[in-house]
């Protein structure tokens, strides 16, 4: 018996990994499934301890039902079997009620402590999602001095899940442990109780065959049988955690996703490169319109750039392009192909961006760089890092390319995140080119000094710009001004100044301001310096 648990114990490893890895890889693609929205209104930490608890809750799951719930039941059923055939009727029936009442009671006073393990783990939930927002923003702590203001939530955090675990869970595991003893103890020695009456009543009568070896085997075997039962309430109520820890992840997986691809999507062909929105209209949420019939093409090789004040729609054209979200009305056309009627994987290969608020994995310089085409060479990251002009920056850091940029990139300064996201657009070498402000980290200098290498990205290539400094799209064939989701004004540089409207009134302002003013980010240090 020693031999065969260990070797069931060694064998079961590998199913152990297998179904840790199934999961969490399925859960995983899942969660990279759904919609944008869904991810702004999550937080990280929790999905994080949601995705542990519920891969570990199914492996003790397997491991109880496996080695311990159905040999349990094998047992009893095998006690009824035989005391069918060699005794009789009465004694399987009364084999069968024991069991029968046993395992109710076990189960009823278990489902009732369940809902305290859900208490536990909102509570939990919200302990492991508090500190991990925490260390995220550990440079805004910092800034604001709030290390003991971030310590004391946590601490409450925990305070909260331990007069959980210690006032509710303890209080209720020991009362109701002690009452489930005693009802066991009452349903076996009953049980007991009659089956040996009745049992030793037909050896005393002599007219069933019985003798007094059958007595103490009735009595042996019941002894035996009630073994393993008594663990049965230890291993339901494990299960039913199991089970309620699987909750969370279930839910998760429930999730659906808001933007699909069409059964029938086709794969996007881009041989031209024209951006057309048709009367486009788009809200969050129905109380707040973001866009309004908004209508304009950029034709093939040509550079758009939108403008306007914050909250215009500027940002929200640049998701929908990526078709983050599915428009309420109106249509978006690459080409002329409807993009929800292509595949999302077709449509956001044909696109390159650089966004507003570049994040970096917390990896190194060449992984990051790589990131725009994992399967390109080193010779290919450092040509693109050098079209970014960041090249000789990062031959002069001591790791060279393989510096690690810290969590979220907090290791490289505004303007080298920025180069960064470029150098990696110039290798996805996408045939749309969107920039999200792709210069707003930037001082003014420093922004020259770049707009070489993000004219190179967008040479020949359609682009759409997202700007707040109007003099980086003076160049632009042609400017959209947006404002409350519509676009008010369009034309060139010179004609938007012309109209004077409100193209001209922000130029205006933005001139008055100095926004222009040039200072040298090449003078500041870097944090890998």
């Amino acid at each position: 018996m020693g031999f065969l648990n260990n070797m069931r114990s060694f064998l079961w490893i590998w199913v152990q990994q297998y179904t840790t890895r199934e999961i969490e890889v399925k859960l995983f693609e899942h969660l990279h499934g759904l919609s944008l929205r869904w991810h702004l209104s999550r937080k990280t930490g929790e999905v994080l301890r949601v995705m542990d608890r519920g891969t570990s809750s199914i492996n003790n799951l397997l491991n109880y039902i496996m080695f311990n719930i159905l040999p349990t039941f094998a047992d009893i059923g095998i006690a009824i079997v035989f005391f069918l055939t060699a005794f009789n009727a009465w004694f399987a029936l009364i084999i069968f009620v024991a069991m029968f009442l046993y395992l109710l009671a076990t189960i009823s006073l278990t489902e009732w402590r369940t809902k305290f393990r859900r208490e536990m783990n909102i509570l939990d939930n919200e302990r492991n999602s508090r500190g991990v927002d925490s260390l995220l923003n550990f440079e805004t702590v910092k800034y604001y001095n709030a290390e003991e203001f971030e310590v004391n939530r946590y601490r409450d955090s925990i305070l909260k899940y331990q007069a959980c675990a210690i006032h509710k869970i303890e209080w209720v595991t020991t009362a109701s442990l002690n009452l489930l003893n005693s009802v066991q103890n009452i349903i076996i020695s009953a049980g007991l109780l009659v089956g040996s009456l009745l049992c030793a009543y037909y050896v005393y009568e002599g007219s069933h065959g019985l003798t007094l070896g059958d007595y103490v085997l009735f009595a042996t075997y019941i002894i035996q049988l009630y073994a393993p039962l008594n663990w049965f309430g230890t291993y339901y109520r494990m299960i039913q955690q199991a089970f309620v820890d699987m909750e969370n992840m279930f839910d998760l997986l429930k999730e659906e996703q808001e933007v699909k691809d069409d059964p029938d999507a086709l794969e996007l062909n881009v041989p031209k490169g024209m951006i057309e929105f048709s009367n486009v209209s788009f809200h969050y949420t129905p109380a707040q319109p973001i866009l309004q019939n908004v209508s304009f093409v950029v034709p093939p090789g040509q550079t758009y750039a939108l403008v306007g004040p914050s909250g215009a729609g500027k940002s929200t054209i640049i998701r929908l392009l990526f078709r983050f979200y599915d428009v309420q009305s109106g249509n978006i056309k690459f080409d002329g192909q409807d993009i929800t009627k292509v595949t999302q994987k077709s449509l956001r290969r044909a696109i390159g961006v650089v966004p507003q608020d570049t994040v970096l994995f917390n990896n190194t310089i060449q992984y990051n760089v790589r990131y725009g085409r994992v399967t390109a060479e080193d010779e290919e990251v450092e040509a693109a890092a050098t079209a970014a002009d960041i090249h000789e920056r990062i031959m002069g850091f001591p790791d060279k390319y393989e510096t690690m940029v810290g969590e979220r990139g907090l290791k490289l300064s505004g303007g080298e995140k920025q180069r960064v996201a470029i150098a990696r657009t110039v290798l996805k070498a996408p045939e749309i080119v969107l920039l999200d402000e792709a210069t707003s980290a930037l001082d003014t200098q420093t922004e020259r000094n770049i707009q070489t290498s993000l004219a190179k990205v967008c040479e020949r290539r359609t682009t759409l710009i997202v700007a707040h400094r109007l003099s980086t799209i003076i160049h632009a064939d042609q400017i959209l001004v947006l404002k409350d989701g519509e676009v008010v004004e369009r034309g060139t540089h010179e004609e938007l100044l012309e109209l004077d409207g409100m193209y001209r009134d922000m130029w205006g302002q933005q001139q008055s301001r100095g926004d222009d003013t040039e200072t040298e980010d090449e003078d500041v240090p870097s944090k890998l310096d």
